[in-house]
């Protein structure tokens, strides 16, 4: 991907918004990782806000990436950390590795962004060996309502502004489609229900197994 297709000003802010993050969202991301060991692929690692956050027990991070701007931070933060991360410059949609190659695929705040996402869930359970497992923290649709309505109304702007992401995705449901079974699901509010945290307030955080 030619650098002209990333998101330049959108990186720098992502930068800045990863510093505050509340302690819900940095909770959440540590309690996607526990745990993990073995070889993991970390899917739209962005800046690699992640990486400092795995386990000893992983023996190997591997993290994809489309954005190259998003990109050369993530590895200033794979260099400053000083373990080895291998990073490579690709879409959740299309991963350039064979069949069961992970123990673990990570997705944290990026599935809102994929331009396809039964085809970037299908290309994670491709990759994962039997029984591996998607490990996830995603900003998802509300039940209903005016905050559904308000995600559907702002979504085209948000989408502009925000790199693609897409408020009113349902990636719970969209997970379970692509053949997961989900083990452990945590529902939760990242943020204070005013614009524009409104937005993006409702989380799910948790575990799934592909299916026989």
């Amino acid at each position: 991907m030619s650098a002209v297709h990333g998101h330049r000003w959108f990186a720098a802010f992502w930068d800045r918004m990863v510093k505050v993050e509340s302690g819900t969202v940095r909770k959440m991301r540590d309690e996607t990782l526990a745990g993990l060991g073995g070889r993991v692929l970390e899917i739209g690692a962005g800046n690699g806000a992640n990486f400092h956050r795995y386990p000893e027990t992983v023996t190997e991070i591997v993290a994809t990436e489309p954005d190259p701007y998003m990109i050369e931070r993530a590895e200033e933060s794979a260099k400053e950390l000083g373990r080895p991360i291998t990073i490579t410059q690709a879409p959740a949609e299309s991963l350039p590795y064979g069949d069961g190659e992970f123990d673990a695929v990570v997705s944290t705040l990026v599935l809102c962004t994929v331009t396809d996402l039964p085809k970037a869930l299908a290309e994670a359970r491709r990759v994962l060996k039997p029984g591996g497992e998607l490990r996830f923290f995603e900003h998802v649709r509300y039940d209903g309502g005016f905050g559904a309505f308000l995600q559907d109304t702002v979504r085209p702007v948000w989408g502009w502004v925000g790199a693609g992401c897409r408020p009113n995705q349902d990636t719970e449901s969209a997970i379970r489609a692509a053949g997961f079974e989900i083990k452990e699901l945590n529902h939760f509010k990242s943020g204070p229900p005013v614009p524009p945290m409104c937005f993006t307030r409702p989380c799910i955080q948790g575990v799934a197994v592909s299916t026989p």
